[in-house]
C-alpha cells in the first residue's frame, strides 16, 4: 500500500522554498545584465516583473486553496481544461524546464567550486557528488530537506544583502568605488523591454504549491510564502544591484557572464571572490534542492492520477516520493556526464525552457478563470482579489514577455524553435497516454469533487468541510 506524505513543514520552510527557487546563478547573472543595459532604471523593469509574478502568486494561491494536492498545477487542471492539459501544464513547464535547468546549476556549482576551492578537480563529478547528496537529502524525509533548505536560503539571502550593503556603503570595501552616471534611467521607455529579462528574477515562487500536502497550514502559508518571497527577492535583488553599480561599469555589467563574481571581487577582492563562490554554490545548491522536492512531488501526483506509471506514486517509509526523486536526480546526472550543460546552445536551451514555463503560468491564470465561472459558489480560502482583474492584466503580461523573449533576433528564432520542439514532443506523449493509456477524453474536465477527493487518508485539513459539501448545487 502506497504511504501517504506527511504534513509536518512550517511558514518558514515554506518560504525557504519559494525564495530557495528563485534565487539561483542564472538569476544572478540576469540581475547584472539588466543593470547593466539599464543602469539604475532597470528598477522600473523589476517592479513590472514582481507585478506579473505577484498576480502569478494570487493564481496559485486561490488554486492550491480549492485543490490542495502534491501534484500541484496538473490538479489544478484537471476540472478546467481536463488531463490533457493537465499534464503539458507539468511536463512542459516543469518537467522539461527543470532537466535542463537543473542540470545547468548543478554543472555551474561544480565549475566554481572546482575553480575556486579545489583547482584541477573534475567539476562534473562534483557536480554529481552535489545531486546525490541532494536526493539522499530529500528522501531520507521532508523534515531533513527543509532543515537544508531554510540554512541554504537563509545564508544565500543574507550574504547577498551584506554585500549589497558593503557595495552602497563603502564600510569594508577594498575595491574603489566608481562615479555612478547622474541619470537615472538612460534608456527611457525602452527599459520595459527588459522586463523579459526582470521577470527570471522571481520566477519560480509557486514551486512551493506542490508541497501543498506535506505544509501544515497550506490555505495560509502558501499565499504568505510566495508573497513574502518576491519582496524578500526584491529588497536583496535591488541593494546588490545598486551596489554593482557602484563599482563595475555599465558596458562591462552588461556583457559579463558573472557579473555577480566581478562585482565582488570589484569590492572586496580576493575575499569577494571566494565570497561570492560561496554564494554561487549555495544558490545553485538551494534552487537544485527545491527542484527535486516541487517535481518529485509534481510527478507522485501524476502516478496517483495514472498519467505516469503507478510507481512514480510509492513512497518510503519517511513518506517521501522517492521512485520520482531517483529517477529526476538520475536525469541530472545524464545531462551532466553528455555535456549538455556545458554547450554554448546551454542559455537558449534554458529560454527555450522558459517560454514553456510561461505556457504554464498563462494556463494557472485561465484555470482560475474558467473555475470562477463553473464553480462560482465553492468556498476558496483565498480568493485573488478585484474579481478576474490580476488574471486577464497577468495574461496580457505573460503574452508580452513570451513575444519579447530576446533581444536579439537570431536567439529569439533559436529559443522559439527549441520550445516549438519541446511542446510538440509534450502535446504528442500526453494525448497519447490519455488517449490509450487512461482511456479518457483529451478535453473533458474531470470534475472537482473527484480531484480532490480524500482517499486512504491521503491528506488531512482540519476544519475544512469536504468539497462536495461546499458545492451550492442551483
Amino acid at each position: 500500500m502506497t504511504k501517504q506524505l506527511k504534513r509536518t513543514l512550517g511558514l518558514s520552510a515554506a518560504i525557504a522554498m519559494a525564495v530557495g527557487i528563485v534565487v539561483s546563478s542564472s538569476a544572478l547573472v540576469s540581475l547584472g545584465q539588466g543593470f547593466g543595459i539599464g543602469g539604475r532604471g532597470f528598477l522600473l523593469a523589476m517592479l513590472a516583473a514582481v507585478f506579473l509574478n505577484l498576480c502569478i502568486a494570487f493564481s496559485f494561491s486561490e488554486l492550491s486553496g480549492m485543490i490542495p494536492k502534491a501534484g500541484g498545477i496538473n490538479h489544478y487542471t484537471l476540472p478546467a481544461l481536463g488531463p490533457f492539459m493537465g499534464m503539458i501544464s507539468v511536463i512542459s513547464g516543469y518537467v522539461l524546464v527543470t532537466i535542463f535547468a537543473g542540470s545547468a546549476e548543478a554543472s555551474i556549482a561544480g565549475i566554481v567550486f572546482a575553480e575556486i576551492f579545489i583547482p584541477g578537480a573534475n567539476p562534473i563529478l562534483i557536480s554529481i557528488v552535489i545531486t546525490a547528496l541532494l536526493a539522499a537529502v530529500n528522501i531520507m524525509g521532508v523534515k531533513f530537506f527543509s532543515y537544508t533548505q531554510i540554512i541554504l536560503t537563509t545564508l544565500l539571502i543574507g550574504s547577498t544583502i551584506i554585500l549589497g550593503i558593503i557595495g552602497l556603503t563603502g564600510i569594508g570595501a577594498s575595491g574603489e568605488p566608481l562615479q555612478m552616471a547622474t541619470e537615472f534611467n538612460p534608456t527611457g521607455w525602452g527599459v520595459f523591454s527588459l522586463t523579459a529579462l526582470a521577470i527570471w528574477l522571481f520566477i519560480g515562487v509557486e514551486f512551493v504549491t506542490p508541497m501543498a500536502e506535506e505544509i501544515k497550514k497550506p490555505n495560509k502559508y502558501i499565499p504568505i510564502a510566495m508573497i513574502a518571497a518576491l519582496f524578500i527577492i526584491l529588497f536583496a535583488d535591488l541593494l546588490f544591484g545598486f551596489a554593482s553599480l557602484r563599482f563595475v561599469p555599465l558596458d562591462i555589467l552588461a556583457g559579463s557572464t558573472a557579473p555577480h563574481v566581478d562585482t565582488a571581487s570589484a569590492m572586496l577582492g580576493r575575499t569577494g571572490l571566494v565570497w561570492m563562490g560561496i554564494v554561487t554554490i549555495l544558490a545553485t545548491t538551494s534552487t537544485l534542492n527545491t527542484l527535486i522536492a516541487a517535481i518529485s512531488r509534481m510527478l507522485y501526483g501524476m502516478g496517483l492520477e495514472g498519467q505516469l506509471p503507478k510507481i512514480f506514486s510509492k513512497t518510503n517509509r519517511y513518506g517521501t516520493p522517492w521512485f520520482s526523486i531517483v529517477v529526476l536526480s538520475s536525469l541530472f546526472v545524464v545531462f551532466l556526464l553528455n555535456g549538455l550543460t556545458t554547450s554554448d546552445s546551454l542559455v537558449t536551451f534554458i529560454l527555450a525552457g522558459c517560454f514553456c514555463w510561461l505556457v504554464t503560468y498563462f494556463i494557472a491564470h485561465l484555470n482560475v478563470v474558467i473555475l470562477r465561472f463553473k464553480y462560482p459558489d465553492l468556498k476558496r480560502p483565498f480568493r485573488s482579489p478585484f474579481g478576474l482583474t490580476f488574471q486577464l492584466i497577468g495574461m496580457l503580461g505573460i503574452l508580452y514577455v513570451m513575444f519579447n523573449m530576446s533581444p536579439d533576433t537570431a536567439m529569439k528564432q533559436s529559443i522559439y524553435q527549441y520550445s516549438f520542439v519541446f511542446l510538440g514532443g509534450t502535446v504528442f506523449y500526453s494525448a497519447i497516454w490519455v488517449k490509450f493509456v487512461m482511456k479518457r477524453k483529451l478535453f473533458k474536465p474531470i470534475p472537482l469533487e473527484d480531484v480532490v477527493e480524500i482517499t486512504s487518508g491521503s491528506f488531512e485539513e482540519p476544519k475544512t468541510a469536504p468539497v462536495d459539501e461546499q458545492l451550492v448545487v442551483k
